[in-house]
């Protein structure tokens, strides 16, 4: 009997194919995002240190504040604007998105735009 693979499974092998190849370092750090059933996340890291220099979520106050819900294209744009902002306050100005093995839509496309229009590069 043929299986199927879970879809938590596949994003997880797709996430670690995408790794060989983005890597953040100093100059140009990693934008990684991870979506929940509940909330959004978005952390900027230096891979080469193995720190996380920027982070924002949907559970942070000031995100959580404006929005009626935690799980919409909403928030994931809240977010997106959120992180855009701690990393220019940083001097973080360009970074590699990393979608974490998710499909480049909805919620992590509103992300990655919002991003994009608070000032962010990639």
């Amino acid at each position: 009997m043929i299986k199927k693979r879970s879809r938590a499974d596949v994003r997880i092998k797709k996430h670690n194919r995408m790794r060989n190849h983005i890597s953040g370092t100093a100059e140009r750090p990693r934008l990684a995002v991870f979506r929940s059933n509940n909330h959004m996340y978005a952390q900027i890291i230096d891979d080469e240190e193995g720190s996380t220099l920027v982070a924002a979520s949907t559970l942070d106050k000031d995100v959580k504040a404006d929005l009626s819900k935690t799980n919409n294209v909403e928030a994931a744009a809240k977010v997106g604007t959120a992180i855009a902002k701690k990393a220019l306050d940083k001097g973080i100005k360009t970074v590699v998105f990393d979608r974490g093995g998710y499909i480049y839509h909805g919620k992590v496309q509103a992300l990655a735009d919002a991003a994009r229009e608070a000032g962010l590069e990639f």
